[in-house]
C-alpha cells in the first residue's frame, strides 16, 4: 500500500507568482476520525476517493490509497459528506528539487494558507523558500479533515 510522507507549513509571503498552475478543489469526508479518513475530492474535471490513515506513531508518514472516480460519482458521494466542505485553490510551486502544493482556503477556512511538500523519506532534506513560515506538520488542526470539523474561522486568534 502507498505511503505518503509530507510536511506542512504556514505561508507568510508571496508565492502565487512562482506557481506553474493552480486548480480549484472541493472535498468532503464520508468518515473523518482522527486515525482514518475517507475523502471525496473533485479537482476540476477529475475526482477521487481517498482513504488515509494517520501515522500511528504521530509522525509524518501516512498510509494513503486513492482511486480515480467519475465526476458524477463524486457528485453523488459528496451528498453523503457532512458539511462544511473544504473549498480551496491549490497552487503548484516548484522550488529547487521539489514542488510545494500551496492551498489557499475559502469559506469557513478563509484566511488560511498552508504549503505541503511530499518527501521520499522522513529525514529527507530540502531547501525552504522565503515565503515558507512556521511548520505545522504535527499540529492536527491543520489536517483537512480536522478543518472540515473545526474550521479556521472558529479558532481563537
Amino acid at each position: 500500500m502507498a505511503q505518503e510522507i509530507e510536511r506542512k507549513f504556514l505561508v507568510c509571503g508571496e508565492y502565487q507568482s512562482f506557481a506553474t498552475h493552480k486548480i480549484r478543489i472541493t472535498q468532503g469526508y464520508i468518515c473523518a476520525r482522527p486515525e482514518a479518513v475517507v475523502r471525496i475530492r473533485r479537482y476540476g474535471e477529475q475526482a477521487f476517493i481517498t482513504i488515509k490513515r494517520a501515522d500511528p506513531t504521530g509522525g509524518i508518514n501516512h498510509f494513503e490509497w486513492e482511486k480515480e472516480i467519475s465526476v458524477a460519482e463524486a457528485t453523488e458521494l459528496l451528498l453523503l459528506c457532512e458539511p462544511p466542505f473544504i473549498d480551496k485553490i491549490r497552487y503548484y510551486v516548484p522550488f529547487k528539487n521539489h514542488t510545494f502544493e500551496v492551498d489557499e482556503f475559502f469559506g469557513d477556512n478563509a484566511g488560511l494558507v498552508v504549503a505541503e511538500i511530499e518527501l521520499s523519506a522522513e529525514n529527507e532534506s530540502f531547501e525552504k523558500p522565503s515565503w515558507l513560515g512556521e511548520e505545522v506538520s504535527y499540529d492536527h488542526r491543520y489536517f483537512n479533515a480536522a478543518l472540515a470539523k473545526n474550521p479556521f474561522k472558529n479558532w481563537e486568534k
